[in-house]
């Protein structure tokens, strides 16, 4: 894309009054923190971190056995973290999208599609069950393409996905991509048609907080696990001011360090980025369609994603992730002007005809990142503890199966999805430093080439994907 010294400037001078906080968590209807563990807890289940996963986690024990003793603790507040800063994509894959589910588990993909299905159908049953007011939207998602070779790749996809008998996908042209949202950079598209729903994110969190009181959950914010340890009938888990006894564990802190020091190989951080403009007029909204208010994102490696907020706002995020030296998770990196200014002007390009939009909010923060793009499960502590990671961006659909894994492998219980290979293998750790941060650097630098040269894939990519680290976004 060339942008031009005054495309460049126009797109610096549309940040000038946004804000480096996330949109989502300056809801007016954000919740007051609940008091932090002083002295001692005993419960059945402690679950720790209060993201999506933990939440899921808290609410569906509570579901299953109602007399269940359930505490969950959290290190700052309910959904401060990723689960309250994403773009709100409620994915119903579990694999990370067709693509990579059939390069890693073929034999069973079929049924890892039916159990995504399903689990989204589940999660808009809760929203409508618990009354969680979080703008949730059915309304699919639209994977664009802006280069020729990006089209054909997603005529390939739609083929296999026909041919395996996946429905709810439709092929689009240019003409018809850009009668549901308009950019001159669209060249076709493919439309999942129920596989995604829209959601605010944030809202979801506090919703699934309120649900979790109602049904007994004790929780705790501003308490963060400081170290685990066994005891003699089940764990012990310190916190700042305490301690709490629990018979079992679920472990949902994801990029966070885990308590259980061993998996810490398994996820680096990656720190992703995204706009959010002030609400459209209406004529800037007929500028551009967007009447069904899909979710959108482009066929790029380096991709970004985009969807309307309830009020008409546009989020942009995406393209620029960024792995810090060292792995470590620190709030500086949430800001990053240098990548505000890029995603402001690839903004431009894609919609021209929103010259003159000024963005409200400027954000960023890290996400879990596994070397085979979808979550990981198991225990520890002789069957005590029970862990899901890994999530790398799929976390707002796919943590709720992950609940229900965790909580089948606590009570020992061999199901439909304990028995997936999915559930039962774990991808490769990454190296020690400095050998992951050359190789993640080596593989990004290598994936912006493949965008540049027609999707070729160089050497170091297809080594990558023989050994089963097939980074391709």
């Amino acid at each position: 894309m060339a942008v031009t010294r005054a495309m460049s400037s126009a797109a610096t001078k549309s940040l000038a009054g946004a804000k480096p906080v996330p949109f989502w968590l300056e809801d007016p209807g954000r919740p007051e923190a609940l008091p932090a563990l002083t002295g001692d807890e005993r419960c059945d289940l402690l679950v720790v971190g209060g993201g999506y996963s933990g939440l899921w986690t808290a609410l569906i024990a509570k579901e299953r056995e109602p007399g269940r003793d359930v505490v969950l603790i959290e290190g700052k507040e309910i959904g401060w973290a990723a689960s309250g800063r994403n773009g709100g994509f409620c994915a119903a894959s579990l694999t990370h999208g067709l693509g990579n589910g059939l390069a890693r588990w073929p034999d069973e993909l079929a049924r890892l599609e039916e159990l995504g299905a399903a689990n989204l159908d589940a999660i808009g049953s809760a929203v409508d069950r618990y009354a969680i007011d979080c703008d949730f939207e059915r309304t699919g998602e639209i994977d664009v393409a802006t280069e020729p070779h990006q089209l054909e790749e997603l005529h390939e996809m739609y083929e296999e996905a026909t041919a395996l008998g996946f429905g709810g996908l439709e092929l689009l042209d240019a003409e018809q991509v850009r009668a549901e949202v308009d950019s001159p950079t669209f060249l076709g598209g493919l439309w999942d048609r129920d596989g995604v729903a829209m959601l605010h994110p944030a809202k979801l969190a506090w919703g699934l907080k309120r649900a979790c009181l109602d049904l007994g959950v004790r929780i705790y914010e501003h308490t963060p696990g400081l170290s685990l340890a066994r005891l003699d009938a089940g764990m012990g888990v310190r916190t700042p001011y305490g301690k709490v006894r629990a018979e079992q564990v679920a472990l949902g802190t994801n990029v966070f360090p885990s308590l259980v020091k061993r998996l810490r190989p398994y996820t680096v951080p990656v720190y992703d980025y995204a706009l959010m403009t002030e609400p459209l007029t209406a004529a800037q909204l007929a500028s551009i369609g967007w009447q069904r208010r899909q979710g959108l994102g482009d066929a790029a490696n380096q991709f970004h994603y985009f969807r309307l907020s309830a009020d008409n706002r546009i989020l942009w995020g995406g393209y620029d992730a960024v792995y810090p030296y060292g792995g470590k998770v620190r709030s500086e990196y949430d800001d990053r002007p240098e990548t505000y200014a890029k995603l402001a002007e690839q903004f431009f390009h894609c919609f021209p005809q929103l010259e003159g939009v000024r963005f409200s909010h400027a954000w960023g923060g890290a996400i879990d990142t596994c070397s085979r793009f979808s979550a990981f499960f198991g225990t520890a502590h002789g069957g005590r503890v029970a862990y899901a990671a890994g999530y790398t961006g799929l976390g707002v659909g796919a943590t709720r199966f992950g609940a229900d894994v965790m909580l089948d492998l606590l009570a020992g219980e061999h199901t439909e999805r304990t028995e997936l290979e999915m559930v039962r293998t774990k991808p490769l750790p990454f190296p020690p430093e400095p050998v992951a941060w050359a190789g993640i650097g080596l593989t990004k630098w290598s994936l912006a080439r493949a965008d540049e040269r027609g999707g070729r894939r160089n050497l170091w990519l297809k080594a990558m994907d023989r050994i089963g680290l097939g980074f391709d976004s």
